[in-house]
């Protein structure tokens, strides 16, 4: 159970109390305060816990995300690439990163972005590796840098294990709210890199996520 989720829970029992309590004692003014201060405290409680774990925080909305360029494929496809956005581009903040694959691929397909500071970022939707679905692949990639700085954006296929290794590594990130990237002797030995592509930010997206 996540931080966030236990501070909710929490809030809503002293909520509840609250709430039982004045029906106990009829708002007499004894227990007025208490019960006034556990309410609130309550309260606060559910709105910070509901907030950061997303329950208030729109979780039924989609995501918006921009497209960039579509790179054209001879078919039949041949190896696993990156169709879009394509090499040199400026992208935005969010980006919806597509590619192919062959057919009989069997492997999960994993993006990682690897900005100035060198360190590497898992990037991942609702599924945690890349979607995909008659030979197409696609996953929602998120950039934090400053306007015009560089990204590689690398495509990774994954065994089981480093497939894992990954999905735990996003979920670490995500309870600690601290992102502090994977160094190149982290990389999973059995995760290969298939493609590669750098490019550029079209805006500042410092403190957007």
């Amino acid at each position: 159970m996540s931080f966030e989720l236990l501070l909710l829970l929490i809030g809503i029992v002293l909520v509840l109390l609250s709430i039982l309590g004045g029906i106990k004692l009829n708002l007499k003014p004894a227990g007025v305060f208490f019960i006034v201060s556990l309410g609130v405290i309550g309260i606060s409680l559910v709105s910070y816990g509901g907030f950061t774990w997303g329950l208030l925080n729109q979780m039924g909305h989609t995501e918006q995300v921009s497209r960039g360029t579509v790179l054209e494929v001879e078919h039949p496809v041949q190896r696993v690439q990156v169709i879009s956005p394509v090499e040199s581009e400026r992208v935005r903040c969010r980006v919806l990163t597509m590619g192919v694959y062959p057919e009989g691929h069997d492997k999960d397909i994993w993006v990682l972005l690897r900005p100035s500071d060198n360190m590497y970022y898992p990037q991942s939707d609702h599924t945690n590796t890349s979607f995909k679905r008659n030979g197409e692949w696609q996953v929602i990639t998120r950039f934090g840098g400053s306007q015009d700085e560089l990204y590689d954006l690398i495509v990774y296929e994954a065994d089981e294990a480093a497939s894992e290794f990954f999905t735990e590594t996003i979920e670490e990130w995500k309870r600690n709210l601290f992102y502090p990237g994977l160094t190149d002797e982290e990389i999973p030995a059995s995760a290969n890199e298939v493609d590669r592509i750098t490019v550029s930010l079209k805006e500042n997206c410092r403190g957007v996520f």
